[in-house]
């Protein structure tokens, strides 16, 4: 079978699937064995980044655990470390002497490896950083051959802006890519003329939670954690649900994979980040990519516009 097609990590030369594979709650929830062969038929298909960014702290109750999960279930798929990308999470909360470099050699131990191909930045919700700081302190570890490529989660255009400006003054690396929400409901802030100006840059994006936690599959009913609700539009989302399944009966395709199709159609997303924890899951993700090319970005934009939920009520500048 064909692996899915690949696309360019911002300008840093690297290329991966237009598919990603999250582990937010997913390794932690399955059998051994089934992560395994979940990860492998992944790579096989061309999914080549896994985000195994911890959510949690030290201390915390149940421990994260799902960074180490994933070492141990790569190396049960007999992966080879140039088989896959790996993508960490750094947490600007943790930033402080010795810059990322501590927090992320610890991540790199649980995980077994001796790089990250790509690191992002969590929120930034402190207002006592120098952002030519984090980039320095970014270009030493790219340096020093522990990461390939860097980019942020959920910031604002302009600090985006301001770091690609501080990194070219410096002439060190600068952010390649944004995490961002993304989906038929939520398109304020990537559908936004502040954003466009950075796609326009070459700067890229990687598509979250494009499920709106599962919403978008047709499972209304909150059976665990999900992300924020930016401008608090998640009851309009679910009151739209019954007509958003409809259209992808109509197009004789699941919700799901109608809703990680639309997040393909964007030419600055380089990848869609999804969890799965079942093979059919992992399947019916593989398969939007089929219907993006079915039925084309322009006719699929087109048909998902009455669920833009966000339109108008978020700011498109971002957080």
């Amino acid at each position: 079978m064909t692996p899915i097609p690949t696309r360019e990590i911002g300008t840093s030369g690297i290329r991966t699937g237009v598919l990603a594979l999250g582990s937010w709650h997913t390794y932690d929830r399955m059998d051994f064995e089934d992560a395994v062969e979940l990860v492998a038929t992944a790579v096989e298909r061309g999914i080549t980044l896994f985000d195994v960014g911890v959510y949690g702290f030290p201390g915390m109750k149940p421990p994260a655990i799902t960074d180490v999960l994933f070492s141990a279930i790569v190396r049960g798929a007999g992966l080879a470390r140039e088989h896959y990308q790996l993508s960490e999470k750094l947490w600007l909360e943790g930033y402080g002497e010795g810059g990322f470099r501590p927090q992320l050699e610890r991540a790199l131990f649980r995980v077994s490896t001796d790089y990250a191909d790509l690191v992002i930045l969590g929120d930034l919700r402190r207002d006592d950083l120098s952002l030519r700081e984090l980039v320095l302190d970014l270009a030493g570890l790219a340096e020093a051959g522990l990461i390939r490529a860097w980019g942020v989660n959920n910031w604002s255009a302009t600090n985006i802006r301001t770091l690609l400006e501080l990194a070219e003054a410096e002439g060190v690396p600068g952010p390649q890519i944004a995490q961002l929400k993304y989906s038929v409901a939520r398109r304020a802030i990537p559908d936004g003329e502040p954003f466009a100006a950075l796609w326009e840059r070459g700067f890229s994006m990687q598509a979250s939670d494009v499920l709106e936690g599962g919403i978008l599959a047709g499972r209304v009913e909150r059976e665990r954690e999900v992300g924020r609700d930016p401008g608090d539009v998640r009851a309009r989302i679910v009151e739209q649900v019954p007509e958003f399944v409809a259209l992808a009966e109509s197009l004789e395709a699941s919700p799901a994979q109608l809703a990680v199709a639309f997040t393909l159609t964007h030419p600055a997303n380089t990848t869609t980040l999804f969890g799965a924890t079942r093979m059919a899951q992992l399947e019916q993700n593989l398969a939007a990519v089929e219907l993006a090319e079915r039925v084309g970005a322009a006719e699929l934009r087109r048909l998902v516009e009455p669920f833009w939920a966000d339109r108008g009520i978020v700011d498109p500048e971002g957080p």
